[in-house]
């Protein structure tokens, strides 16, 4: 049972990338999802969510407008659109799953699923 987060790497100031979150071993249709990153020497935030119950979004200020989160339930996956990425927005970033929607975007505690973190990184 485990997630796993890919498609970090490198790219230029305005470019863009796409951020996936794959279950193995439970369905991730029935928890509600979020991409959280930690940039060096900062706390990791929340940077956005699905519910699961009726797809409400969340995302925090910074990257709205540029990010966008949906989900492909018959490839057990969650997306993570990044578009005209900054500098700023280099971090490790990590999918995770909770049944709670409130436990997994205010809460610092433990939530159910946590997947291992992808590196993305915006420089010229």
């Amino acid at each position: 049972v485990q997630l796993q987060a890919s498609g970090g790497g490198l790219v230029q100031p305005g470019g863009s990338l796409r951020l996936s979150c794959t279950a193995s071993g439970f369905t991730l249709q029935y928890y509600n999802i979020g991409w959280f990153r930690q940039a060096a020497g900062k706390e990791r935030e929340v940077v956005s969510g699905i519910n699961k119950n009726d797809g409400t979004t969340y995302y925090t200020d910074s990257v709205k407008g540029r990010f966008t989160i949906s989900r492909d339930n018959a490839k057990n996956t969650v997306y993570l659109q990044m578009n005209g990425l900054k500098p700023e927005d280099t971090a490790t970033y990590f999918c995770a799953a909770d049944p709670s929607w409130t436990r997994l975007l205010y809460s610092k505690g433990p939530l159910d699923y946590w997947g291992q973190g992808t590196l993305v990184t915006v420089s010229s």
